[in-house]
C-alpha cells in the first residue's frame, strides 16, 4: 500500500529519459508495442498491439473518439510585420475562437494579424497561460480557408517533422474540431478494427473535441487546485443504449484513450448507466474517483505529474500504476503520442 500523499503533484513524477519520447510512429500502426496489465492479478505481459484482439471477447463494447485534428496551426503577421503565431483551441462561434497566441506579450488587445489575403482576426480579450479569444474574417468558407493556411500541431515534445499528415490521425477520425489526436486510437488499423468486430465486438463511437489544455502542465502542488480545460463532448442515444444494455447484462465496456473515458464517465447518470449528451466537460478524474462505466482502458504512456497519469492511477491503483510506467522505462517501450500503448483488464 502506498504512503504517498496522493493529492500532491509531485506523487505523480516517474524519471523518464529523453530518447524514449517517441518522435515518429512506427509502421504499421498496430506494431507497436503493447504492455498488458491485469487489473486483478497484477500481471504483466509485453505484446504488439495486433495481439490486443485476444484480450478482447464477444460482447464487449469498444468506445472509441471519433474526433479529427484541426489544422490549427497558423502563422500570420502583424502589421508591423512581426511574425505570430495561432493554435486554435475552441470554437466560441461562427467567427470567435478561443486561442493560444506566441509571442503572447506582443499582442494587444485590437491587433489584427494577417494569414493571407483571404483570412484575418483581431484580437479581442486576453487571459491566462497565453490563451486569448479571436475574431476571424474570411472569404468564402471558413473550413476552406483554414485549410489553406493551418497544419496540424504536433505536441511540443515532438521535434521530428511529420511526413504523412494523416499519421496523426485514426483511421475512424470523422468530425473536424480536435487541436490534438486521442492518440490511443491511433494504433488501430482497418483491418484489426475488422477482426475485433468479427470476435464478436461492439464499436461505438462517441466524440470529444481535445483542446490544447491536455498538454497544459499541473502547476499546483495541491492538484485539488488545478483548473481543469473545458471540452466538448457527445453521445448519442443509440450509443448510449448499446453501453447501457452492455452493462445491464454484465458485459465489458473498454474506452479507447482518456478522451473516451473522459466522454462515459461524464454522460454517466448513475453506476453503470449513461445517458445522451451534447455539453462541455470538465471532469478530473484522480485516486479515489469511482468509475461508473469504465471496465477496461486501452492508452498511450502519459507526462509525469500530468492530469493523465491521475486518471489512469485512478483507473488502475497508483501503485501499480507507478510500477507499469517504471518497468516500461526499464523495458524501453517508446512514451507520449507515437509510443507504445498499454491495456488494463
Amino acid at each position: 500500500m502506498t504512503n504517498k500523499n496522493l493529492l500532491l503533484k509531485s506523487s505523480y513524477y516517474y524519471d523518464l529519459p529523453e530518447e524514449l519520447i517517441a518522435q515518429t510512429p512506427v509502421e504499421p500502426r498496430d506494431s507497436a508495442r503493447l504492455l498488458v496489465c491485469h487489473k486483478d492479478s497484477g500481471k504483466l505481459e509485453h505484446k504488439h498491439f495486433y495481439d490486443i484482439v485476444d484480450y478482447l471477447k464477444k460482447g464487449d463494447v469498444l468506445v472509441v473518439n471519433n474526433t479529427r485534428v484541426l489544422p490549427a496551426r497558423l502563422f500570420g503577421y502583424k502589421d508591423t510585420g512581426a511574425k505570430i503565431e495561432i493554435l486554435l483551441q475552441k470554437r466560441i462561434d461562427l467567427k470567435t475562437w478561443e486561442v493560444i497566441a506566441k509571442p503572447f506579450k506582443r499582442l494587444k488587445e485590437g491587433t489584427r494579424v494577417t494569414f493571407n489575403k483571404d483570412l484575418t482576426c483581431t484580437i479581442l480579450q486576453k487571459f491566462d497561460y497565453g490563451s486569448c479569444t479571436i475574431e476571424f474574417e474570411f472569404d468564402g468558407v471558413f473550413e476552406h480557408r483554414l485549410s489553406e493556411v493551418g497544419t496540424v500541431p504536433l505536441p511540443p515534445y515532438i521535434h521530428e517533422k511529420l511526413k504523412d499528415k494523416e499519421r496523426y490521425q485514426t483511421v475512424y477520425a470523422k468530425v473536424e474540431g480536435s487541436s490534438a489526436a486521442p492518440t490511443a486510437g491511433l494504433h488501430f488499423t482497418p483491418q484489426l478494427l475488422n477482426k475485433i468486430k468479427a470476435k464478436g465486438v461492439e464499436i461505438v463511437e462517441v466524440l470529444l473535441h481535445v483542446g490544447l489544455g491536455t498538454f497544459r502542465p499541473v502547476k499546483e502542488d495541491n492538484i485539488l487546485e488545478h483548473k481543469m480545460h473545458s471540452e466538448y463532448i457527445e453521445m448519442n442515444e443509440v450509443n448510449a443504449s448499446i453501453i447501457n444494455k452492455a452493462k445491464a447484462e454484465g458485459r465489458r465496456v473498454i474506452a479507447v484513450g482518456t478522451t473516451s473515458v473522459r466522454v462515459l464517465e461524464s454522460c454517466a447518470k448513475t453506476k453503470g448507466q449513461v445517458e445522451a449528451c451534447k455539453k462541455e466537460t470538465q471532469i478530473f478524474i484522480y485516486p479515489s474517483y469511482e468509475f461508473k462505466v469504465v471496465d477496461g482502458l486501452i492508452t498511450n504512456f502519459h507526462l509525469p505529474e500530468s492530469t493523465l497519469i491521475m486518471l489512469v492511477s485512478a483507473f488502475l491503483g497508483y501503485d501499480k500504476t507507478m510500477e507499469v510506467y517504471n518497468t516500461a522505462v526499464k523495458e524501453k517501450y517508446r512514451f507520449f503520442s507515437f509510443g507504445d500503448a498499454n491495456l488494463y483488464i
